[in-house]
Protein backbone atom coordinates (compact mmCIF):
# COMPACT_ATOMS: atom_id res chain seq x y z
CA UNK A 1 0.00 0.00 0.00
CA UNK A 2 2.94 2.32 0.63
CA UNK A 3 3.55 5.02 -1.95
CA UNK A 4 6.39 7.49 -2.26
CA UNK A 5 6.14 11.11 -1.15
CA UNK A 6 9.32 12.70 -2.43
CA UNK A 7 9.39 15.58 0.04
CA UNK A 8 7.04 15.36 3.05
CA UNK A 9 8.21 18.76 4.33
CA UNK A 10 7.29 20.46 1.05
CA UNK A 11 3.93 18.69 0.99
CA UNK A 12 3.13 19.76 4.55
CA UNK A 13 4.33 23.30 3.92
CA UNK A 14 1.74 23.65 1.17
CA UNK A 15 -0.89 22.01 3.38
CA UNK A 16 -0.35 24.42 6.26
CA UNK A 17 -0.27 27.42 3.96
CA UNK A 18 -3.71 26.30 2.82
CA UNK A 19 -4.91 25.81 6.40
CA UNK A 20 -4.03 29.46 7.03
CA UNK A 21 -6.17 30.49 4.07
CA UNK A 22 -9.01 28.36 5.44
CA UNK A 23 -8.73 29.84 8.94
CA UNK A 24 -7.85 26.63 10.77
CA UNK A 25 -7.95 26.84 14.56
CA UNK A 26 -4.18 26.76 14.98
CA UNK A 27 -3.60 29.53 12.44
CA UNK A 28 -5.68 32.31 14.01
CA UNK A 29 -3.63 35.08 15.61
CA UNK A 30 -4.33 36.17 19.16
CA UNK A 31 -6.12 39.46 19.71
CA UNK A 32 -4.56 42.79 20.64
CA UNK A 33 -6.30 42.46 24.02
CA UNK A 34 -4.43 39.21 24.73
CA UNK A 35 -1.14 40.94 23.93
CA UNK A 36 -2.01 43.91 26.14
CA UNK A 37 -2.70 41.58 29.07
CA UNK A 38 0.54 39.70 28.45
CA UNK A 39 2.48 42.96 28.65
CA UNK A 40 0.87 43.50 32.06
CA UNK A 41 1.92 40.03 33.24
CA UNK A 42 -1.40 38.26 32.72
CA UNK A 43 -0.75 35.55 30.15
CA UNK A 44 -0.88 31.86 29.34
CA UNK A 45 0.04 29.68 26.38
CA UNK A 46 -1.14 26.28 25.18
CA UNK A 47 1.22 23.34 24.76
CA UNK A 48 -1.31 20.50 24.48
CA UNK A 49 -5.08 20.50 24.04
CA UNK A 50 -6.71 23.74 25.13
CA UNK A 51 -5.41 23.95 28.70
CA UNK A 52 -2.72 26.52 29.59
CA UNK A 53 0.69 25.05 30.22
CA UNK A 54 1.68 24.76 33.89
CA UNK A 55 3.40 28.07 34.68
CA UNK A 56 5.90 26.25 36.90
CA UNK A 57 7.29 24.78 33.66
CA UNK A 58 8.25 28.27 32.48
CA UNK A 59 10.68 30.83 33.91
CA UNK A 60 9.14 33.08 36.56
CA UNK A 61 10.48 36.07 34.63
CA UNK A 62 10.84 35.84 30.86
CA UNK A 63 12.57 39.21 30.51
CA UNK A 64 15.62 38.80 28.31
CA UNK A 65 15.20 35.05 27.90
CA UNK A 66 16.01 33.70 24.44
CA UNK A 67 13.07 31.54 23.37
CA UNK A 68 12.69 29.36 20.28
CA UNK A 69 9.07 28.63 19.33
CA UNK A 70 9.70 25.50 17.29
CA UNK A 71 7.14 24.54 14.63
CA UNK A 72 4.94 27.02 16.47
CA UNK A 73 3.85 29.56 13.88
CA UNK A 74 0.34 30.96 13.67
CA UNK A 75 0.47 34.15 15.71
CA UNK A 76 -0.44 32.48 19.00
CA UNK A 77 2.27 31.43 21.47
CA UNK A 78 5.24 33.44 20.15
CA UNK A 79 3.66 36.91 20.31
CA UNK A 80 2.43 36.27 23.85
CA UNK A 81 5.91 35.25 24.99
CA UNK A 82 7.38 38.30 23.27
CA UNK A 83 4.85 40.56 24.99
CA UNK A 84 5.81 38.93 28.30
CA UNK A 85 9.41 40.05 27.77
CA UNK A 86 11.18 37.18 26.02
CA UNK A 87 13.42 37.52 22.98
CA UNK A 88 11.49 35.22 20.66
CA UNK A 89 12.39 33.42 17.45
CA UNK A 90 9.61 31.56 15.63
CA UNK A 91 10.74 28.66 13.44
CA UNK A 92 8.11 27.07 11.22
CA UNK A 93 7.76 25.16 7.96
CA UNK A 94 4.89 27.32 6.64
CA UNK A 95 5.49 30.83 5.28
CA UNK A 96 1.84 31.69 5.84
CA UNK A 97 2.02 30.60 9.48
CA UNK A 98 5.02 32.87 9.97
CA UNK A 99 3.04 35.66 8.32
CA UNK A 100 0.55 35.37 11.19
CA UNK A 101 3.29 36.01 13.74
CA UNK A 102 4.59 38.97 11.77
CA UNK A 103 1.04 40.32 11.55
CA UNK A 104 0.68 40.36 15.34
CA UNK A 105 4.16 41.79 15.81
CA UNK A 106 3.44 44.67 13.42
CA UNK A 107 -0.03 45.27 14.82
CA UNK A 108 1.07 45.39 18.45
CA UNK A 109 4.63 46.70 18.23
CA UNK A 110 6.40 43.48 19.21
CA UNK A 111 9.92 42.40 18.39
CA UNK A 112 10.22 38.81 17.24
CA UNK A 113 12.22 36.98 14.62
CA UNK A 114 10.74 34.50 12.12
CA UNK A 115 12.72 31.78 10.37
CA UNK A 116 11.41 29.36 7.73
CA UNK A 117 12.54 25.75 7.86
CA UNK A 118 12.10 22.08 8.71
CA UNK A 119 12.08 21.32 12.45
CA UNK A 120 14.60 18.52 11.85
CA UNK A 121 17.26 21.01 10.74
CA UNK A 122 18.07 23.97 12.99
CA UNK A 123 21.39 24.76 11.28
CA UNK A 124 20.23 28.38 11.04
CA UNK A 125 21.17 28.65 14.74
CA UNK A 126 24.48 28.29 16.52
CA UNK A 127 25.03 25.92 19.41
CA UNK A 128 23.74 27.09 22.80
CA UNK A 129 21.61 29.94 21.42
CA UNK A 130 18.40 29.58 23.44
CA UNK A 131 17.28 29.33 27.07
CA UNK A 132 13.95 27.71 26.20
CA UNK A 133 12.51 25.72 23.30
CA UNK A 134 8.71 25.69 23.16
CA UNK A 135 7.56 22.90 20.85
CA UNK A 136 3.75 22.43 20.79
CA UNK A 137 2.02 19.48 19.12
CA UNK A 138 3.60 19.48 15.66
CA UNK A 139 6.13 16.67 15.34
CA UNK A 140 3.35 14.45 13.97
CA UNK A 141 4.12 16.20 10.66
CA UNK A 142 7.67 14.80 10.27
CA UNK A 143 8.60 11.18 9.54
CA UNK A 144 11.45 10.87 12.09
CA UNK A 145 12.08 12.48 15.46
CA UNK A 146 15.71 11.83 16.39
CA UNK A 147 16.94 14.91 14.45
CA UNK A 148 14.34 17.08 16.16
CA UNK A 149 15.52 16.14 19.65
CA UNK A 150 19.23 16.29 18.86
CA UNK A 151 18.84 19.73 17.30
CA UNK A 152 16.82 20.99 20.26
CA UNK A 153 19.56 19.76 22.58
CA UNK A 154 22.26 21.44 20.49
CA UNK A 155 20.67 24.89 20.31
CA UNK A 156 19.81 25.02 24.02
CA UNK A 157 22.22 26.46 26.54
CA UNK A 158 23.26 24.24 29.46
CA UNK A 159 20.44 24.36 31.98
CA UNK A 160 17.97 25.29 29.24
CA UNK A 161 14.55 23.69 29.00
CA UNK A 162 12.49 22.00 26.30
CA UNK A 163 8.70 21.98 26.53
CA UNK A 164 7.32 19.48 24.02
CA UNK A 165 3.75 18.44 23.25
CA UNK A 166 2.84 15.45 21.12
CA UNK A 167 -0.06 13.28 20.10
CA UNK A 168 -0.75 9.97 21.83
CA UNK A 169 0.10 7.45 19.07
CA UNK A 170 -2.84 5.29 20.17
CA UNK A 171 -5.08 7.88 18.51
CA UNK A 172 -4.03 6.40 15.18
CA UNK A 173 -5.23 2.89 16.04
CA UNK A 174 -8.83 3.61 15.14
CA UNK A 175 -10.82 3.90 11.95
CA UNK A 176 -11.35 7.64 11.58
CA UNK A 177 -14.64 7.34 9.68
CA UNK A 178 -16.16 5.20 12.44
CA UNK A 179 -14.97 7.71 15.04
CA UNK A 180 -16.27 10.75 13.20
CA UNK A 181 -19.56 9.31 12.01
CA UNK A 182 -20.60 6.92 14.80
CA UNK A 183 -18.25 7.54 17.76
CA UNK A 184 -17.12 3.92 17.43
CA UNK A 185 -13.62 2.82 18.43
CA UNK A 186 -12.69 0.25 15.80
CA UNK A 187 -9.02 -0.75 15.73
CA UNK A 188 -7.73 -0.95 12.16
CA UNK A 189 -4.08 0.21 12.25
CA UNK A 190 -0.81 -1.03 13.72
CA UNK A 191 1.67 1.32 15.34
CA UNK A 192 3.85 3.13 14.50
CA UNK A 193 1.52 4.83 12.06
CA UNK A 194 2.03 6.88 8.90
CA UNK A 195 -0.45 8.28 6.39
CA UNK A 196 2.04 7.24 3.72
CA UNK A 197 2.47 3.61 4.79
CA UNK A 198 -1.12 2.93 5.87
CA UNK A 199 -2.91 4.46 2.88
CA UNK A 200 -2.26 4.85 -0.82
CA UNK A 201 -2.32 8.34 -2.33
CA UNK A 202 -5.80 7.64 -3.69
CA UNK A 203 -7.08 6.49 -0.28
CA UNK A 204 -5.58 9.54 1.44
CA UNK A 205 -7.26 11.84 -1.06
CA UNK A 206 -10.62 10.17 -0.40
CA UNK A 207 -10.36 10.09 3.39
CA UNK A 208 -8.54 13.34 4.17
CA UNK A 209 -8.32 15.32 0.92
CA UNK A 210 -5.43 15.37 -1.53
CA UNK A 211 -3.99 18.53 0.01
CA UNK A 212 -4.17 17.43 3.65
CA UNK A 213 -1.00 17.40 5.70
CA UNK A 214 0.73 14.05 6.10
CA UNK A 215 0.73 12.73 9.66
CA UNK A 216 3.00 10.27 11.45
CA UNK A 217 2.12 8.46 14.69
CA UNK A 218 5.45 8.12 16.52
CA UNK A 219 6.04 5.62 19.30
CA UNK A 220 6.63 6.74 22.87
CA UNK A 221 10.11 5.28 22.53
CA UNK A 222 10.78 7.83 19.79
CA UNK A 223 9.02 10.64 21.66
CA UNK A 224 10.24 10.17 25.23
CA UNK A 225 13.12 7.79 24.70
CA UNK A 226 14.33 9.99 21.88
CA UNK A 227 14.65 12.97 24.22
CA UNK A 228 16.60 10.87 26.70
CA UNK A 229 18.87 9.56 23.95
CA UNK A 230 19.59 13.14 22.87
CA UNK A 231 20.85 13.89 26.39
CA UNK A 232 17.84 15.49 28.04
CA UNK A 233 16.72 14.84 31.61
CA UNK A 234 12.93 14.65 31.94
CA UNK A 235 11.59 16.63 34.88
CA UNK A 236 7.88 16.92 34.09
CA UNK A 237 5.06 15.07 32.35
CA UNK A 238 1.41 15.94 31.64
CA UNK A 239 -1.48 14.67 29.56
CA UNK A 240 -4.74 16.04 28.21
CA UNK A 241 -7.76 14.82 26.23
CA UNK A 242 -7.81 15.34 22.49
CA UNK A 243 -9.69 18.55 21.80
CA UNK A 244 -11.98 17.14 19.10
CA UNK A 245 -11.64 13.35 19.00
CA UNK A 246 -14.38 10.88 19.93
CA UNK A 247 -11.76 8.77 21.73
CA UNK A 248 -11.27 11.57 24.31
CA UNK A 249 -13.57 10.01 26.97
CA UNK A 250 -11.48 6.84 26.91
CA UNK A 251 -7.85 7.92 26.76
CA UNK A 252 -5.56 10.91 26.80
CA UNK A 253 -5.02 12.36 23.35
CA UNK A 254 -1.97 14.48 24.12
CA UNK A 255 1.19 14.16 26.18
CA UNK A 256 3.63 16.88 27.23
CA UNK A 257 7.15 16.68 28.57
CA UNK A 258 9.41 19.12 30.36
CA UNK A 259 13.07 18.34 29.78
CA UNK A 260 16.32 19.99 30.85
CA UNK A 261 19.71 20.09 29.15
CA UNK A 262 22.17 19.32 31.95
CA UNK A 263 24.76 21.94 32.64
Amino acid sequence: MQDVVADPAAHNRAAWDKYVEEGSEWTRPVSAEVIERARAGDWSIVLIGHEPVDRSWLPTDLTGKDVLCLASGGGQQAPILAAAGARVTVFDNSPRQLDQDRLVAARDGLELRTVLGDMRDLSAFDDATFDLVFHPVSNLFVPELAPVWSECFRVLRPGGTLLAGFLNPDAYLFDQDALDERDELIVVHKLPYSDVTHYSAEERATKFGADAALEYGHTLTDQIGGQLAAGFVLTGFAEAPHHCDASAPYMSGYFATLAVKPG
